[in-house]
């Protein structure tokens, strides 16, 4: 028998399933391209609460070019979590032109607390510690202070509302959209955390979920602190990638005849560069730009050319010139005005799952890192983050992922992708029983259309279309090649790893499971 609450929460989600979207079209967009749609979703703020609160959501849409052949709705969501401003309801756009067009709607939306929906604010609160890819062990204590006024920041401007952004309640956003749309089942394409939050919905509405695409996967069995550990290896595959091939091309570049030989002077040149600036700015920036350059495989011989050149400037003290190699380096961190507002979806999502409140674990790890995973910034990557001090409780423990009623679907990962490691992609087609495609020898991080990449695109646009699934271990290579300069005659039979080799030395930092 249905009690009078159940009837009223039934009844609220009934109304809110049912209620109309008005769409505008896009004037931009009419005038060059396909036009872009847009309309309003409200959606519940507690979906235990149907009839109280309500949140918006931006939705937008790209109607299929071909509507006698239309199939349904197709659901892309970008990554993140937070994202840049807007960037959800600008994805359809992305498939503008594609054969995926042709056949579906495709639909794009800002997540809740992003964008153009209800936001989630958090309150800037500028750092103190300085930024430093090696930070010495005096430091780490002011490191960790920044992050617990971080998440101070984050409820003060957030408040009550935190709790409701995450991503279980960012999923059932995508399930009543779907209802609105008159859809049983959506197509969905994910990117990076949108493969996650499309691996949660598939898990939560099973038989809502028709063909899906995950592009850039956490790992499924990672919490969101073992997914920031994780980049610091990612990072320093693609290093080591760079030092075997330029370690091939001693001749050319200078550096050593083998991976080893060529990380030992990397590490000579990081500290001839903080001895001779006399602080950490230089050497910061440049282990930033062995992490970023060694990512894209057409910047190695402009990265293994700077090493040298860079080994040279410090050698002879001249301090401009180091500054003047190393000028267009960008640091991870912006410098922030305390008092304004931002976006705080990231330090929301992140604290879906637990994370260690004693803080000499986080040191330990930043001394493991600092010794083994420095480039790209990866010592702040095991840093105390605002989990820390968590100031909220979440509504509800994290989905366990499965695919029980939905039909398998598509992972794409590079085996370079810097933020989300190989290991997760692979171990997520495996939980999912998904076709995995590797995209090899490359550092590329969301790859399908978004990409360009004609190898991957054509095998998952055939698989949305007709449905027909990528060969059993499909590889295909990413779309930047490596320079040309050819190897020496004789290449050293030490050393450590053929080229585009994906080695798993069975090395992790301590906590890292």
């Amino acid at each position: 028998m249905t009690t009078q609450t159940g009837s009223a929460t039934a009844d609220a989600l009934t109304a809110l399933s049912t209620q109309p979207l008005h769409w505008t079209t896009d004037a931009a967009s009419a005038g060059g391209g396909p036009p872009l749609e847009h309309a309003v979703l409200e959606v519940p703020r507690d979906y235990a609460d149907p009839a109280g609160e309500r949140l918006t959501l931006a939705v937008s849409r790209l109607r299929a070019a071909d509507p006698a052949r239309r199939r349904g709705v197709l659901l892309a969501v970008n990554g993140g979590p937070g994202g840049d401003w807007g960037q959800g309801v600008r994805m359809p756009s992305r498939f503008a032109g594609t054969p995926v067009h042709e056949v579906y709607d495709v639909i794009g939306f800002d997540p809740r607390g992003t964008g153009a929906s209800t936001p989630l604010h958090a309150e800037v609160v500028a750092a103190r510690a300085p930024f430093d890819s090696r930070p010495a062990d005096d430091a780490f204590p002011l490191l960790a202070e920044d992050m617990r006024r971080r998440e101070e920041g984050c409820r003060r401007g957030g408040g009550t509302l935190r709790p409701h952004i995450s991503t279980r309640n960012t999923a059932r956003d995508m399930d009543l959209l779907r209802a609105v749309l008159g859809e049983e089942r959506v197509t969905f394409v994910g990117y990076a955390y949108g493969a996650y939050v499309g691996a949660v919905f598939g898990s939560m509405f099973p038989g809502r979920l028709d063909r899906s695409v995950l592009d850039s996967c956490v790992g499924p069995h990672w919490t969101w602190r073992e997914q920031f550990l994780r980049q610091g290896d990612a990072v320093l595959r693609n290093v080591r990638a760079w030092a075997g091939w330029t370690g091939a091309r001693h001749r050319h570049f200078g550096l050593g005849r083998t991976t080893a030989e060529v990380l030992e002077t990397v590490e000579g040149v990081a500290a001839a560069l903080e001895q001779a600036a006399g602080d950490h700015r230089q050497r910061t920036l440049f282990d930033g730009a062995m992490g970023t350059r060694s990512t894209d495989r057409g910047q190695w011989e402009e990265l293994g050319l700077l090493v040298g050149r860079l080994r040279s400037a410090a050698a002879e003290g001249d301090v401009d010139a180091v500054r003047g190699l190393l000028a267009g380096q960008t640091v991870w961190r912006p410098e922030d005005n305390a008092g304004e507002l931002r976006i705080g979806v990231l330090e929301a999502i992140t604290l879906e799952h637990e994370w260690p409140g004693d803080l000499e674990t986080y040191y330990a790890d930043m001394r493991e890192f600092r010794r083994r995973f420095p480039y790209g910034y990866g010592v702040l990557r095991a840093q105390p983050w605002v989990g820390a001090f968590r100031t909220f409780e979440p509504m509800e423990p994290p989905t366990r992922l499965e695919r029980a009623g939905y039909p398998a679907g598509v992972v794409v990962q590079a085996d370079g992708d810097p933020l989300d490691h190989y290991e997760g992609g692979a171990a997520m087609a495996e939980l999912l029983g998904h076709a995995l495609i590797t995209v090899e020898d490359s550092g590329e991080h969301e790859v399908y259309v978004l990409g360009g990449n004609p190898a991957v695109d054509e095998p998952v646009h055939r698989y949305l279309v007709s449905g027909e699934l990528p060969a059993p271990g499909l590889t295909v290579p990413g779309v930047t090649p490596r320079p040309g300069v050819p190897a020496d005659d004789e290449r050293p039979a030490d050393d450590e790893r053929p080229d585009g080799e994906r080695p798993d030395d069975g090395e992790r930092p301590d906590g890292e499971r």
